[in-house]
């Protein structure tokens, strides 16, 4: 609570306990059944309340036989009318049980009211008045009625705005302003039963409860009904404001660009909406307008709105329709605040040189001047298609630049002071984003009703000007005979390495680059396969998902760029170390005869150093080129499922044999050893028993990946069929094989815990020695092969004798040192 608040409190406490102290040192009374009997029926009539909208507050019947009290009993017996109907008022049924603090603040409250109408009745008005009304006139009653409703809201209202941070003026008339015909009303009231009780008794006066009642009654539905419609109201201002977000969302399923865009819009514009003193409608149009603004962008192409490149002049004109078209969507909705203003200015600039109308300066709305800001700073602190996000210094030293050319200086001179802190505010109010379906592939649904269209190449038509008949004759036999050659060395080629670095040599006399990328797509991502000039390492590591980053944006959309910003691609990275030092870019998409396979780009570090006529010549050749990469890919796969175990992933028994004769006439030329290490699973046969194949493919695929990682930089190991493995080791001595052999024991081991119940898995081990146990691969393999069925025996059989005596073997069952082994 602010310590505002904490001393208004204070100051109402002490001045209403002291009034009271002092009153209850006088109190007397002249008629104690009379007083008793209205103290009873004011503590009874104060369960008849209604709850204040807004607030935490009630208004009572009691106030009725309070007025009473003020009017016909001293000051000490009105208090006590006063705080013991405000007392049951606090503690009878309420919503929220109160504290003490706001039941001490009621009952002082309370008794300043009740102070303030009893000094205005019996002494201001005293008879004989200045005004000359006697001791029952009406307006004596009423003036006293509205001393109290004044003083007993003013001090609520006050409390309420300290502790709440609003303004008192604007609780007060929000919310108990409506209530003073309750007062004047219990005020007519109060009059009838003071008259009546002066001339029959004061019995008699109690025959208007019935009318009392009536009164709490109307008063009670007529509050339940504003309660009802203001929780009407909350809800289908809730639904609205879910709708427009429903929309937004819309709008990030078109430009996926626009991640978190709109949480930083809303925020910022709010905020500097507020500052700058907008009114609610305003705000709420504000609001509305950064979540909607970009909403016309459903007109625009999507291959416009997620171009990684530079625009050109007509997909442009295409792009500054979305301002307009935004507008006229909106003008259908019928907000009650002025959105569409805001929607169709906010790409206008201050010195008029913006779109869609030129509007300058203050003719602009004060909206869309706020919108254009914070627009332009998200965009650049944020990821785009055409380049990587700005540092948030960097994006407001733009801004600033900018300030009084495109944008209101006043604007710019508040974000520049806020910025940190709202984007502060605006992470930590994220919330959670929706993902939509859009990576679901649908199964169902063969083809659209009228049938698919065919895709035909892009045409391209060439530059208006002056042309040389020469030169442009020379030009072509020149590009002719290079396609030629380039075709011809395409076709002579099966490795796709070769035929690539073919392509990189001709094409460069064609069109000049500083560097060549061809990418293959497998699965989501563009893989480099071929590289070459500046930034190879670079670009090598690159993996970029389809649909993301310059060349995934051609392989997602199946169209070229031209001169885009190749500084997108190393955004992959996710290394702000590492940057690209080019800054042009030209690709197209590689299709072959079962779809897409990549993309080939070409990278300059000049700006927009391509031409049209670069992108014609990368267009003519990208079949030809597709066509090699298919090619080669398929031979490629040819020769892996040769010499590739399918179920590993390991060299197969053809591959180890070819491997083992290069390695020996190594191994004999360099005059260094050679390990031949052939390895067999026991227990693995009672694996496939109880689990069935699937497991024990399982455990051979774990098994193979184990010894794979084990390898060094020269070490080699296949799969020889069924569970027998090899592993060839070059140079190594006998304590590095102990203990790589013992590394591939544990390896087995941990195999065995991937089944359904954890297995007993060893390892039967036979290690034959190039050059004193065999001088080539047969002879070396049947060497290792015989000392590991060797090994394998003599497990079984150290098994047996432990089983026989019931002692454990002196040694794991087939732990055997690399002595034993090649013996």
């Amino acid at each position: 609570m602010p310590i505002r608040a904490k001393l208004y409190i204070a100051l109402v406490f002490a001045l209403g306990s002291v009034g009271f102290a002092y009153e209850m040192l006088q109190f007397s009374s002249a008629d104690p059944l009379r007083f008793w009997a209205y103290f009873l029926v004011t503590l009874l009539t104060s369960g008849l309340k209604v709850r204040l909208p807004t607030v935490f507050a009630t208004l009572s019947v009691n106030f009725l036989f309070i007025l009473v009290g003020i009017v016909s009993f001293s000051l000490p017996e009105a208090m006590v009318l006063g705080a013991g109907g405000i007392l049951v008022q606090c503690l009878w049924r309420p919503r929220v049980r109160p504290r003490a603090v706001q039941i001490t603040f009621s009952i002082s409250a309370i008794c300043l009211a009740v102070m303030a109408a009893h000094a205005v009745f019996h002494r201001l008005l005293a008879h004989p008045s200045p005004l000359g009304m006697g001791e029952l006139h009406p307006l004596r009653i009423g003036l006293a009625a509205m001393a109290y409703y004044l003083v007993n809201t003013a001090l609520v209202a006050g409390v309420i705005g300290l502790t709440e941070g609003k303004s008192s003026y604007a609780t007060w008339r929000d919310t108990y302003f409506w209530a003073m015909s309750y007062h004047l009303a219990a005020a007519s009231v109060a009059w009838l039963m003071v008259v009546l009780s002066r001339q029959e008794g004061w019995q008699s006066a109690l025959v208007l409860f019935p009318l009392v009642y009536f009164i709490y009654r109307s008063y009670r539905m007529y509050i339940d009904r504003l309660e009802k419609d203001k929780v009407h109201v909350e809800e289908i201002a809730g639904l609205h404001l879910r709708t427009i977000e429903a929309l937004a969302l819309a709008i990030e399923a078109k430009d996926a660009t626009t991640h978190q865009h709109l949480q930083r819009v809303r925020v910022y514009a709010l905020a500097i909406g507020r500052e700058v003193g907008m009114g609610q409608t305003d705000l709420d149009a504000l609001q509305a307008a950064a979540l909607l603004h970009d909403i016309g962008k459903l007109a625009v192409p999507e291959h416009i709105i997620s171009k990684p490149g530079k625009l050109t002049p007509e997909e442009f004109e295409k792009m500054k329709i979305h301002p307009l078209v935004g507008a006229e969507i909106l003008g259908e909705v019928k907000f009650p605040y002025p959105v569409v203003p805001i929607v169709r200015a906010h790409h206008e600039k201050w010195d008029g040189s913006g779109y869609p109308f030129g509007l300058a300066g203050e003719e602009i709305p004060l909206g869309a001047r706020i919108l254009s800001v914070v627009d332009c700073f998200d965009a650049l602190a944020s990821d785009r298609q055409y380049r990587r996000a700005l540092p948030l210094d960097q994006a407001m030293g733009i801004i600033i630049s900018e300030s009084g050319k495109s944008f209101d200086p006043v604007i710019v001179d508040i974000i520049q002071r806020r910025y940190i802190d709202l984007e502060r505010v605006a992470i930590t109010s994220g919330g959670t984003k929706v993902k939509l379906s859009m990576d679901v592939k649908i199964e169902r649904g063969l083809a659209p009703a009228t049938g698919f269209a065919q895709s035909a190449e892009p045409e391209l038509s060439l530059s208006a000007g002056s042309i040389d008949p020469l030169s442009s004759i020379a030009e072509a036999t020149q590009e002719a005979h290079m396609l030629y050659e380039l075709t011809q060395d395409l076709g002579n080629s099966l490795g796709l390495q070769e035929a690539l670095a073919f392509v990189g040599v001709r094409l460069k006399r064609l069109i000049p680059y500083d560097t060549i990328a061809t990418y293959v797509r497998r699965d989501e991502k563009l893989i480099p396969e071929y590289v070459s000039g500046e930034n190879l390492r670079l670009f090598m590591s690159l993996e970029i998902p389809v649909g993301q980053g310059l060349s995934g944006w051609v392989a997602d959309n199946n169209k070229p760029i031209l001169n885009g910003n190749p500084s997108v691609e190393a955004g992959y990275l996710n290394d702000p170390t590492k940057y690209s030092t080019l800054r042009s870019a030209l690709a197209v998409p590689l299709n072959g005869v079962n779809g897409p396979l990549g993309v080939l780009a070409l990278y300059r570090a000049e700006r927009d150093a391509f031409s049209k006529e670069n992108l014609r010549i990368l267009i003519a050749i990208s079949s030809k080129v597709a066509m090699a990469i298919e090619n080669a890919l398929n031979q490629r796969l040819v020769e892996t499922s040769i010499t590739t175990d399918y179920l590993t992933n390991l060299p197969n028994a053809r591959s180890l044999f070819l491997t083992l004769d290069h390695e020996v006439s190594r191994c004999q030329r360099d005059r260094i050893s050679l390990a031949v290490v052939v390895c067999d699973l026991d227990g693995f046969k009672l694996v496939n028993d109880r689990f069935g194949h699937l497991t024990g493919n399982k455990v051979l695929r774990v098994v193979a990946n184990g010894l794979r990682e084990q390898c060094a930089a020269h070490d080699y190991v296949a799969r020889m069929g069924g569970d027998e493995f090899v592993m060839l080791i070059p140079g190594s001595d006998e304590t590095m094989l102990d203990s790589k052999i013992e590394r591939m024991r544990r390896v087995v081991r941990m195999a065995g815990e991937v089944t359904p119940e954890p297995s007993a898995l060893s390892l039967s081990v036979g290690v034959a020695q190039y050059p004193e146990d065999g001088t080539d691969a047969e002879e070396l393999l049947a060497e290792a092969d015989r000392r590991m069925y060797k090994s394998k025996r003599l497990r079984k059989q150290a098994q047996s004798q432990a089983a026989l005596t019931g002692m454990a073997p002196a040694r794991p069952p087939g732990d055997t040192s690399i002595a034993a082994l090649a013996s």
